[in-house]
């Protein structure tokens, strides 16, 4: 089969090639990869991550079609759509029994400890593999494991209520497109930090530039600032996200395509008595229930590429003119 296939860091050295055929165990589902979406995961495991095996394939966020199925698998059949849920887990350990896969003490993501899924067929334990209704668009369906989950789960950790007032820097990004949609699914009021107009046909109540955020989240909210600020983006708007949000608030962080090394001013947490969450994926109930919450969800594609073009794509993913999302055509 073929795969992008890199042997050392560096974008360049990513390259379609020729490689075996993954091997199918009893508990394995081999899935005919269709899409999947280009996600900053995708350009640090290229370029700085640590990651194994060595020569690596990327890709952490994969939807296709069922083409096989180990003799022991029995919540899939051949032909099903599925998505693939991209932590590697034991099971056994206290972060999994508590229901916090993403953080097993034993496991990883799948594209760092394993080989991703750029590749055109890709195997997976059965308990990795959630299938996704037939009528889910393939960018919605490739943008559910990562982008989508990320931004769900980063709203369960802050409590959102629909009294909240969210704003959203980076709201035209991979994950900032989710976050808009799915606080407004929550019901809560929706404040969208971008120059683009559109996310205001994802659900945004009020779209503003970065230049005057400060002063417009002050204007909405009567003074009151943010309940849940979403930071997506790193340390280029670290300041500002702290900036916006009121008393009692919760930022939430994923993300450091900015950088990750900010200054932090003590008083200005505790003195408003506000909650600082990183978050980092997802459980998997968690992106069971999003399929279902976000079935009518948009996605806004900037580019598409096929298989051979990954790392044109993977070089446009901090362009200053990205307007949404990047994705690969594995078919």
């Amino acid at each position: 089969m073929k795969a992008l296939v890199f042997d050392k860091s560096g974008i360049d050295n990513l390259k379609l090639r020729e490689v075996e055929d993954p091997k199918l165990g009893a508990h394995d589902v081999l899935i005919k990869v269709i899409k999947s979406g280009v996600n900053p995961i995708d350009y640090f495991v290229v370029n700085f991550l640590p990651v194994k095996p060595m020569p690596h394939i990327p890709g952490a966020e994969i939807a296709g079609v069922v083409e096989k199925v180990g003799e022991h698998v029995n919540t899939v059949k051949p032909g099903d759509k599925v998505v693939v849920y991209n932590r590697v887990y034991d099971g056994t350990c206290d972060m999994c029994l508590a229901g916090k896969e993403m953080l097993c003490r034993n496991g990883g993501i799948m594209s760092v400890i394993t080989n991703g899924g750029w590749s055109e067929y890709f195997a997976v334990p059965e308990k990795n593999v959630i299938k996704v209704p037939s009528d889910t668009s393939w960018d919605l369906a490739a943008s559910l494991p990562v982008a989508g989950l990320t931004a769900y789960h980063g709203y369960v950790e802050a409590s959102l209520t629909p009294n909240d007032v969210v704003v959203v820097f980076g709201a035209s990004g991979n994950t900032g497109m989710f976050a808009v949609q799915l606080a407004k699914k929550f019901g809560a009021t929706v404040v969208a930090v971008t120059r683009k107009s559109w996310l205001k046909d994802y659900g945004a109540d009020h779209v503003v530039d970065y230049s005057n955020v400060v002063e417009r989240v002050r204007e909405i909210t009567d003074g009151k600032m943010a309940d849940v600020v979403v930071n997506s983006l790193g340390k280029q708007v670290w300041d500002l996200s702290l900036s916006v949000l009121g008393v009692n608030g919760r930022l939430v962080f994923y993300g450091t395509l900015t950088g990750a090394d900010v200054n932090l001013n003590l008083s200005q947490i505790y003195g408003k008595h506000v909650k600082i969450i990183g978050t980092t994926g997802g459980t998997r109930k968690e992106l069971t229930d999003l399929i279902r919450l976000c079935k009518d969800c948009k996605v806004k594609v900037w580019k598409e590429f096929s298989l051979a073009e990954g790392a044109e794509a993977l070089k446009l993913l901090n362009d200053s003119s990205r307007d949404g999302r990047l994705m690969l055509r594995v078919e």
